[in-house]
């Protein structure tokens, strides 16, 4: 027999008992020990006065948080007691901070379908996704409707939100149902309402264009603006509600041209007037592969700030924040420097811009997470967060007094933290959430490496390693997903990554060294390492640096080259299956979480569908890259053991990418274990899915790789 069945979560469960207690005596913490940490999401300000709101995941129980100055103390303020997986997204206050919006349900990190319930108990009766509203003082949640994109009016009595491609509305507190705001053709989102509360300007997507809308009342017609053939989004009010700002991009269409070139992605910046429609081109980005649409948090990130439009652009090679007069003119750069700038946000004034950078004085700071200001008139960027403290999502308070944002440490786990807006001591909050046995001291500081593959490109990454052990250990590298992301040295701004450093640190202390890689593809480095020639299904140039690890771990004396091992979900999925098949006389085993194997029925899946007379003049030969590019394409040398896992309600990638796996690798006589998570998406919602695939993937690679 080739393979070996992990039947269900409870058979996992079973099964490591004896090895958790084991763990306990040998290394001092299980792996349930570890991923123990509560975890924050959508932190948020209320537009005036100084209180806060946050979602914490504590072990798969999902509340609303809020606390407020003088002493910011940590207040639950929901009572969802259940881990059933029901994510809580789009948390915001009202003008007036009196009351907390927020989704319950869905999965809106995915690919497609992210409004569709969530069932992963399995039960008879489907969950909804939901729009609550709860008092900041407490109370009992009220549901205001199915939907998602909820936005609070400025009034603070009304909420949007969207449901079928329609507005609605309806009162914050659910005195009455919610009803459609208006019809227009195509589908309505990104609700933005105006200043004083009286308008409200949306995106209408019509499939191969998009127009700009603004609303009124029902007795006057919807104003487009300056409708054309082209896609126009991310409508933004100027603050006394007179102008709007919008980014415009091409409508789809025009001869197909090569696919396997790079192009321009072009994009422009519009400005006009919300009552006549009448607009004026106020930027375009440069025509160079930099100058595309920018893919990394919040894309163009377009404000309207003081006087001046912001917005972030990588045309000069790295993701930076720019801003021009409100009238036009040269953009000023206000973020100068190789770090990149995400989790933006703006001060209620207008006049400041926080957001998160690898940035600093230490030479570290490449591979951390810090918080940043800057106004937005001048490039004068100040880092808040220093040394191996690391910050994101960074928000200002409604009265400008103080910066919130999320803060960790290589040893402290993710936490709420404020500090005053004018620079000083960090406060963290709700630091009693954090269970007694979480293993804080025990945990290993990651180190910084860099490498080069063997094309020249210098790859970073971390090394976890427990002091001592025999004088040979086995290795693991781990893959991120994405494969837009970058790896820290300390916790990670995504749950999801957060999850795989705590698998690290686990595995160390296991006695694994173990080397986080940040492939190229990824983002912290510049344009020409996120967006590299021939990579992903392209050609997976990115396959070199994950040899290079493979490489620079053989180097080191306390590694026994013979027995190194890879895991990774998602995209790291990918990689994994890729580097046993192409080389299982180097990885002598891995896990493959969710992971694309095939890419020609996955992201190049619309090369083999011919809806017109034209076709691309490259497109057989994009084909056979992107098979070439594929795991499955290697099967012939693969010969190392795996442990494959997918939850069945990915959204993200298709289960059948692992169906199809299975079935090639019982072909083909490869050694092959499977865990399936009924019911369960990319992200593994319930945190007892979480724990049943990791606690399996740590339990695989010791056994396949431990003497």
């Amino acid at each position: 027999m080739h393979h070996r069945l992990i039947a269900c979560a409870l058979a996992v469960t079973l099964a490591t008992g004896a090895a958790s207690a084991q763990n306990t005596a040998n290394t001092g913490f299980t792996f349930e020990q570890v991923r123990s940490y509560p975890f924050p999401t959508e932190l948020t300000a209320a537009p005036t006065g100084s209180r806060l709101a946050w979602a914490f995941n504590e072990q798969g129980r999902r509340n609303i948080y809020v606390a407020e100055a003088p002493d910011f103390t940590a207040r639950q303020l929901t009572d969802y007691m259940t881990d059933d997986g029901q994510e809580l997204t789009s948390v915001s206050l009202s003008s007036d901070g009196q009351w907390v919006v927020y989704v319950r349900g869905g999965d809106h990190g995915s690919n497609w379908d992210d409004h569709l319930p969530v069932n992963v108990l399995s039960s008879p009766v489907l969950p909804t996704v939901e729009i609550l509203a709860v008092p900041f003082e407490g109370g009992e949640p009220v549901v205001l409707g199915d939907g998602e994109e909820p936005t609070i009016s400025p009034t603070g009595d009304i909420v949007t939100f969207t449901k079928g491609g329609r507005i609605w509305t309806v009162p914050i507190d659910g005195a009455e149902e919610a009803k459609p705001l208006f019809a227009a053709t195509g589908r309505s989102g990104d609700p933005r309402w105006s200043p004083d509360g009286t308008r409200l300007a949306f995106v209408s997507n019509r499939g191969d264009h998009a127009f700009v809308g603004v609303y009124a009342s029902d007795s006057t017609p919807i104003v487009w603006l300056a409708p054309t053939f082209a896609r126009d989004r991310s409508p933004r009010w100027s603050p006394d509600g007179e102008r709007i700002v919008f980014v415009r991009q091409p409508g789809s269409g025009g001869a197909p041209d090569s696919i396997l070139a790079r192009r321009h992605s072009p994009w422009e910046i519009w400005t006009a007037d919300p009552t006549t429609g009448e607009a004026q081109r106020l930027w375009q980005a440069p025509e160079t592969l930099e100058g595309s649409v920018p893919r990394t948090h919040g894309g163009t990130n377009l404000h309207w700030a003081a006087g001046r439009i912001v917005f972030l652009s990588y045309h000069d090679g790295w993701p930076h924040l720019y801003s021009m007069p409100e009238t036009g003119g040269p953009p000023l750069l206000l973020t100068p420097g190789q770090y990149m700038a995400e989790h933006i946000a703006m001060s209620q004034d207008r006049e400041w811009l926080v957001f998160t950078a690898n940035a600093g004085s230490d030479p570290l700071d490449i591979d951390r997470r810090h918080v940043v200001r800057v106004p937005v008139d001048r490039a004068t960027p100040e880092v808040m967060t220093q040394g191996a403290q690391l910050g994101w999502y960074p928000v200002v308070t409604g009265d400008g007094s103080t910066v919130a944002f999320i803060g960790a440490d290589p040893q402290r786990p993710p936490l709420p933290s404020v500090m005053p807006f004018a620079g000083g001591p960090t406060r963290q909050l709700a630091g009693d959430r954090i269970p007694n046995d979480f293993p804080l001291d025990q945990l290993v500081m990651p180190t910084q490496v860099i490498f080069q593959a063997s094309d020249g490109v210098t790859i970073h990454a971390q090394q976890f390693e427990t002091v001592g052990g025999p004088a040979q250990k086995p290795a693991v590298i781990f893959v991120h997903g994405g494969p837009p992301r970058q790896m820290l040295l300390g916790w990670h701004y995504s749950d999801y990554y957060s999850n795989a450093y705590a698998v690290n640190q686990y595995l160390a202390s296991r006695g694994f060294v173990v080397l986080s890689v940040n492939f190229r593809l990824g983002i912290g480095y510049g344009y020409a390492f996120h967006q590299p020639p021939n990579a992903g299904w392209r050609g997976a140039a990115e396959y070199l640096d994950v040899l290079a690890a493979a490489e620079y771990l053989s180097g080191l004396p306390q590694v026994d080259g013979s027995r190194i091992g890879i895991y990774g979900g998602s995209y790291g999925g990918f990689m994994t299956a890729l580097a046993l098949a192409r080389d299982s006389d180097v990885f002598a085993a891995g896990v493959d979480i969710n992971g694309v194997h095939d890419w020609t029925a996955e992201r190049a899946r619309g090369l083999t569908t011919r809806e017109q007379y034209e076709q691309a003049p490259d497109v057989m030969r994009a084909l056979e890259v992107a098979w070439k590019s594929s795991p499955v394409s290697s099967l012939a040398t693969w010969r190392s053991p795996v442990l494959v896992i997918h939850g069945d309600d990915d959204r993200n990638v298709r289960f059948n990418q692992s169906t199809d796996l299975v079935r090639r690798l019982e072909a083909h006589g490869v050694p092959y274990e499977t865990l399936v998570i009924p019911g369960d998406t990319h992200h593994f919602m319930r945190h007892a899915n979480v724990l049943a695939v990791y606690r399996a993937a740590a339990e695989f690679l010791e056994r396949r790789l431990m003497p």
